[in-house]
């Protein structure tokens, strides 16, 4: 495995935080749609994640392999009074838990924040090879 050029670094930098923005964007987006009972086709919204790929015989970063569906069953809330309830008062729930959605959110801004940190850190040591040689 090499690295490819002196911009590696950065551009493993650099997909880590598309990749963990991407991220982000998909956990706001459940967030957002907890209480969506009707997602436009008759059913909750569904919890959506993302997965990441890179190629094993480089070192080259990662990219979105796809965002997926969480196939979890939806909740049953007992609400009568809600137009969504079925004839026994029950209602479907999307699948999404805030508590999960939450901690995801904060590990993606962490992972976000590291790859920040190494894109500062090699930005550092280029600037100080270059007051080296002058």
């Amino acid at each position: 495995m090499e690295i490819d050029g002196i911009f590696g670094p950065v551009d493993i930098a650099v997909s880590g935080l598309r990749a963990q923005s991407k991220r982000m964007e998909v956990i706001t987006a459940n967030v957002a749609n907890a209480r969506t009972t009707d997602a436009g086709n008759g059913w909750p919204y569904r919890r959506q994640d993302v997965t990441f790929t890179t190629d094993p015989d480089e070192i080259a970063g990662v990219q979105l392999e796809r965002i997926v569906p969480d196939t979890t069953a939806f909740p049953r809330v007992y609400d009568p009074g809600n137009p969504a309830a079925d004839e026994n008062g029950y209602v479907l729930m999307p699948n999404v838990s805030l508590p999960v959605e939450m901690m995801n959110l904060t590990l993606a801004a962490r992972a976000y924040q590291a790859n920040a940190t190494m894109l500062r850190r090699y930005q550092q040591m280029v600037e100080t090879a270059l007051e080296l040689l002058r």
